[in-house]
């Protein structure tokens, strides 16, 4: 990891420290049960998706699904602009309370990841860049913030990767990769953040079949 990176990391870490927890306390897992029926239809019985363009949430964390439903909430997060899946979600936070979105994170948080089978042709490749990174291309680890089993790091406000769909992360990392994920404050800096600035850094250096193949690794993990 280059040394931009690691100030990178230490400040996103800092920045989100006092936003995670109150994100992974306030929430009331039994309530966000019933208020998250209106999601089953996109994303599953229990936050599983059976449709891999729309993202699984089960056992993501808390802090990370309340910060994402707030940036939808208040129209900082957009998504592929060509993608109608992106349109779906503003409309859907809009009605929602901040405990809403607290209630409904910590139910999904609560929920069990299914997950699928990785590519056997590309699983080793995504495997070998998700856990040691690439130093000659100074990408580092995904595992240095997601976790090495993909859980994520809730007080760093990192998400859980672990079984997500393959085309659904395919179309994150590309959207960060040309930096469309998150709309744009009047600096011309990303609203998603000192994380979106790293992630649009380290995206901007993947290749095509790095993103490919570390989509089909992070689906097959349990």
């Amino acid at each position: 990891m280059t040394s931009t990176l690691r100030i990178l990391c230490v400040v996103a870490a800092a920045a989100t420290w006092s936003y995670a927890l109150p994100g992974a306390t306030k929430g009331s897992a039994e309530n966000g049960a019933a208020k998250a029926a209106t999601c089953v239809a996109c994303h599953g019985a229990n936050g599983n998706s059976v449709n891999a363009e729309w993202p699984s949430l089960a056992g993501q964390n808390a802090a990370y699904t309340t910060k994402q439903l707030k940036m939808y909430h208040a129209g900082m997060r957009t998504g592929d602009p060509k993608n109608a899946n992106s349109a779906l979600m503003p409309p859907m936070a809009t009605p929602l309370s901040d405990q809403d979105i607290e209630d409904i994170a910590a139910y999904y948080s609560l929920q069990t990841p299914t997950g699928g089978e990785a590519d056997p042709a590309l699983w080793e490749a995504g495997a070998k860049l998700y856990r040691g990174g690439d130093r000659a291309r100074s990408i580092p680890a995904c595992a240095a913030c997601h976790g090495p089993l993909g859980s994520g790091n809730p007080a760093a406000g990192y998400p859980a990767l672990r079984a997500q769909q393959v085309n659904y992360t395919l179309r994150q990392l590309n959207d960060f990769r040309v930096q469309q994920r998150y709309t744009r404050n009047d600096k011309g800096a990303s609203n998603g953040g000192d994380n979106a600035t790293i992630m649009q850094t380290i995206a901007d250096r993947l290749s095509p079949e790095d993103i490919r193949a570390l989509a089909s690794y992070i689906q097959g993990m349990r």
